[in-house]
């Protein structure tokens, strides 16, 4: 990742699944992990890796603003669907889910606003 005045450059987001050892990891609940990317100065994380260890979960949440998360390798599931690398979901303010990875996956995240669990 490369921080310029204007913004981040992610060169090459496909090979990141390759180099996970790469970046500092934070526990965010059993069996996920975070690595944030970009906090804004209030310290809310707004651009974050996500890893998911094979059978994790994350309880139902309510999202307070737009969410887009990528898939970059394995998959990821919710009451709507499965989801496999290569995907965009994007959540919109007012939307709630729970999110749970049975094979284990990594995701790209930004965030508008936090996420408030329910």
């Amino acid at each position: 990742m490369v921080e310029r005045p204007s913004g981040l450059v992610l060169a090459d987001i496909g090979s990141i699944p390759r180099r996970l050892n790469e970046f500092a990891w934070e526990p965010l609940g059993p069996g996920v992990e975070l690595s944030p990317l970009y906090q804004d100065a209030a310290g809310n994380t707004k651009l974050a890796l996500l890893r998911y260890a094979p059978g994790a979960t994350v309880p139902e949440h309510l999202h307070t603003g737009m969410e887009y998360i990528q898939i970059l390798a394995g998959a990821q599931q919710d009451e709507r669907g499965v989801y496999y690398a290569g995907t965009l979901l994007v959540s919109l303010p007012g939307s709630r889910h729970s999110v749970a990875s049975p094979e284990g996956c990594v995701a790209l995240a930004v965030w508008e606003s936090p996420v408030h669990f329910v």
